[in-house]
């Protein structure tokens, strides 16, 4: 395993980037040969929106894109002033091209971005301002993973009542929720949905509450985008993860996951980077959402793994061909993002 790049910053005074950092080689050519990114984390290395993260920029510095080495270094997870100060010192240190700031930081970059024209900052997910310049906003919608599961849930149910556990009821989680249970309507139509908002990107504990109290009032599969499933092991039923594969974390009722790939967006990065350091363009970060769904490669779902045996071949084959439908575009899954609730 290859070791990683570690900042842990609880504070301006915490921060001591130039022993930690090795500055780039002034590369010989006109070309940059290194590229250095500076992450600031909103939940931590363990959750899987940050998780997943780190995973595609390793198998994108793998490939090399231009030829470039990737280095960063990643942060403890950081909101409102510290966050803040933690990008001004990261860009004030002249070792960083890309401040990568990994949640809802487009308020800190707003005071930043004029001040350091030359660095690329980006934004990531609900919650942002498009403020374009050298400021990029990332959004990852995973609904159309979201959907195929809630196909599966909806012909594996027995009880036809589906449970949700969400983190808050932002655009980006809502969207998630609406296309499961919009998937599960597409093959069953007695499907009763039960809703949750922990109201935290990260605690297991509330997800742990929630995910019980639902499987009390009939829910026979739960899909955790919270990530606890102690409860569905407990009661012996199964269970859908969120982002990441998260079978190892709970191998007897993880079926599948709704995953994010954010290899396409980081791509992306590193070619408007590339093209403003080699051709001198200048940076035009999007003011409007964009986002790379499953046809684009942003999104897929894990195998079944250990519970292969759990999906019959016949909802495999259904949840197979939905997928081709949609990267084919001959399926459609409409982005919802009210607020969904309990019936």
């Amino acid at each position: 395993m290859k070791k990683r790049k570690f900042l842990s910053i609880a504070g301006a005074s915490a921060i001591a980037l130039s022993s930690v950092f090795v500055s780039a080689q002034t590369a010989a050519a006109d070309d940059p040969t290194d590229l250095n990114i500076a992450i600031i984390l909103s939940a931590g290395i363990e959750s899987p929106w940050d998780g997943t993260l780190i995973d595609s920029l390793e198998r994108v510095k793998a490939e090399k894109p231009h030829g470039l080495d990737m280095n960063w270094q990643y942060t403890d997870p950081l909101w409102g002033d510290d966050a803040g100060e933690a990008m001004r010192l990261f860009a004030e240190s002249g070792e960083f091209d890309v401040i990568w700031a990994h949640s809802t930081y487009s308020d800190q970059v707003k005071k930043l971005k004029d001040e350091f024209p030359d660095i690329l900052f980006v934004v990531v997910g609900s919650g942002n301002e498009g403020l374009g310049g050298n400021q990029y906003w990332v959004y990852k919608r995973i609904h159309e993973a979201s959907y195929v599961l809630g196909v599966m849930a909806g012909k594996l149910t027995e009880s036809n009542t589906l449970g949700v556990v969400g983190t808050f009821p932002a655009d980006d989680v809502n969207d998630e929720i609406n296309s499961f249970f919009a998937g599960a309507r597409s093959v069953n139509e007695n499907i009763v949905q039960k809703v949750a908002f922990i109201e935290s990107w990260y605690d297991p504990g509330k997800a742990a509450e929630m995910t019980s109290a639902q499987i009390s009032t009939g829910a026979d599969i739960i899909f955790s985008l919270a990530a606890n499933f102690k409860p569905c092991e407990e009661a012996e039923i199964l269970c859908f993860a969120n982002f990441g594969d998260q079978h190892s974390y709970s191998p007897e009722t993880i079926v599948s996951s709704a995953l994010a790939f954010w290899d396409p967006d980081v791509n992306w990065i590193i070619d408007e980077w590339w093209d403003k350091q080699v051709n001198g363009e200048p940076y035009d970060g999007n003011t409007d959402i964009i986002w790379r769904g499953m046809a684009d490669g942003g999104a897929g779902i894990a195998p079944y793994q250990a519970l292969a045996d759990k999906v019959p071949d016949d909802v495999k084959a259904l949840v197979d061909a939905t997928i081709a439908e949609i990267k084919s575009g001959s399926l459609v899954v409409d982005v919802n993002v009210k607020n969904p609730v309990s019936n």
